[in-house]
């Protein structure tokens, strides 16, 4: 498995207590969804490691957990600030809405410049989520922002856009010179 096939779950806070139990933060709008988890894949040298959940106690974002074979705060130590992830199959279906991982891919029509080409990814730039187009062998990044993204059309695979003017420009300007 690679990360590729998962999703960031959340990550290991710090220790708690002595005995190998950790703290996480579950980033997820419900986490008690996540209640019965019987493993994550934890961040280690760049890869996914599976490990094996004894008990977790969820309380709201936060988690206390206890990994198998992870039994001191020696042990437990070594895990802080690692990022925990899940196979995207452990996704539940959106009836309404989609992940970003979803729209790679996914065309891009704008309501005046039309079809404009292909998501090739989804950027978190921290207060804002960004969406990685393709277009005129140029990446240009486009705000996923309910007054520019109006619509995402699973079935179509496509996304309608209203873009703000110039944003275009930005990333072609230097194709003028």
């Amino acid at each position: 498995m690679d990360f590729e096939e998962c999703y960031q779950l959340g990550y290991i806070l710090k220790t708690h207590g002595l005995k190998g139990e950790l703290a996480i933060f579950i980033d997820a709008d419900q986490p008690e969804a996540y209640q019965q988890l019987e493993s994550v894949f934890v961040e280690q040298n760049k890869k996914p490691v599976p490990f094996f959940i004894e008990h977790l106690q969820l309380a709201g974002q936060k988690a206390i957990v206890k990994f198998e074979e992870i039994d001191s705060i020696e042990q437990a130590r070594q895990l802080k600030g690692a990022k925990l992830y899940l196979p995207l199959a452990f996704l539940p279906d959106l009836e309404d809405g989609y992940y970003f991982h979803e729209l790679k891919g996914y065309q891009v029509k704008d309501s005046k410049l039309g079809s404009l080409g292909t998501i090739t990814g989804v950027l978190d730039a921290g207060n804002q989520t960004l969406l990685a187009m393709e277009y005129r062998q140029q990446e240009v990044l486009i705000p996923l922002a309910d007054e520019i993204v109006i619509r995402v059309d699973k079935p179509a695979n496509t996304i309608f856009t209203t873009l703000p003017d110039g944003l275009l420009d930005l990333y072609l300007k230097d194709d003028a010179h």
